[in-house]
């Protein structure tokens, strides 16, 4: 008997959600994805492409897609998200009905929600009554643009049960995108959402014209303050020196292609919050996490001073220059 292949949901169209899809469906699978917008899905389903992101690029022709979320969903293995932190808890109530009782559920978001401050898999579990062994967390070094071009990648799937872990590390599996195996997806989130908020710091100090020394600088204590948020919540450290913390910081702080970055840019060249958001096109996770992350660096009692530089900024506290000054003119201390 021939085996079925594995069936994933993605939500949404966006440029990291289209990457994922055609990982998937590169891999083997029956990939559908779940589109707000019928011109996006009947591009999708008509000529292979994603206009919205990807024009140039040619999707499988096992990636289908569709905008009604029930039909997305029906007898899906994974269910695969990729939309706003902000935004998950009340687009997944409407969802939660569609899911079935064994999909993994899949999270590919990297920001804190505000006023909660809980982690995606966090919101997850609790709008829909899952099991938080049925959700994984995949993190990395993962530009969407070079995904799509089959460049070489690798990222991290996380979930509490080994065997989830491995199912969906197979489903992603392929010549040119390598997943590893954790448990630890507490660290793993972590590691993506404060990336974002470094990124954005190191975008700024580029834009203000300031060389690789400060953004090595920047790199390097940005892990640091990371590691200290992320172990003060139960994370393991290795988690953040491995693909989900320093090699997906690195990759948001040093590319142009990242979001976060390039807001930042913005920011330090002289444009408002308000400017950079509307040259940026996308959603900069990093704007909308770094004030959660600082709660949750209060709540755990853990130094933080980029991340509550960068709030600052964000929120019109300090200008440009009184940040720059906060971070060079700190106290002198131990590295360790």
């Amino acid at each position: 008997m021939t085996q079925r292949s594995a069936r994933a949901a993605v939500f949404s169209a966006g440029s990291w959600g289209t990457a994922v899809a055609k990982i998937m469906a590169d891999a083997g699978g029956d990939v559908v994805v779940h589109a707000r917008r019928s011109e996006i899905a009947d591009a999708i389903n008509t000529r292979h492409r994603n206009p919205g992101y990807f024009p140039d690029i040619e999707l499988p022709a096992s990636l289908t897609a569709t905008t009604d979320p029930a039909a997305a969903l029906d007898g899906a293995d994974y269910l695969v998200l990729s939309i706003p932190a902000q935004s998950l808890r009340t687009s997944l109530a409407a969802w939660a009905p569609h899911i079935g009782p064994d999909t993994v559920i899949v999270s590919l978001m990297k920001g804190i929600e505000l006023g909660s401050g809980k982690r995606a898999s966090e919101v997850i579990t609790e709008v829909t009554g899952v099991h938080r062994d049925r959700v994984a967390v995949l993190s990395g070094p993962n530009l969407a643009r070079e995904i799509m071009a089959g460049q070489p990648a690798a990222a991290t799937i996380a979930c509490p049960d080994e065997n989830a872990a491995r199912r969906v590390q197979q489903a992603c599996h392929t010549l040119y995108f390598r997943p590893y195996t954790s448990t630890d997806v507490t660290g793993c989130e972590l590691g993506g959402a404060v990336k974002n908020v470094i990124a954005l710091a190191v975008g700024i100090a580029s834009g203000m014209g300031m060389g690789d020394n400060a953004s090595a600088m920047l790199i390097t204590r940005g892990l640091a303050e990371t590691t200290r948020l992320a172990m003060a919540m139960g994370a393991h450290p290795a988690t953040l020196s491995g693909l989900a913390g320093l090699g997906d910081l690195v990759a948001t702080c040093s590319s142009p292609l990242s979001r976060n970055r390039t807001f930042g840019t913005h920011l330090g060249s002289g444009m408002s919050v308000e400017q950079a958001t509307a040259a940026t096109r996308q959603t900069t996770e990093g704007v909308k996490s770094a004030e959660a992350i600082l709660a949750m660096a209060y709540e755990h009692d853990v130094e933080m001073p980029i991340t509550t530089v960068i709030s600052a900024l964000l929120h019109d506290k300090i200008t440009l220059d009184e940040a720059a000054a906060a971070l060079m003119q700190r106290p002198p201390k131990p590295e360790r």
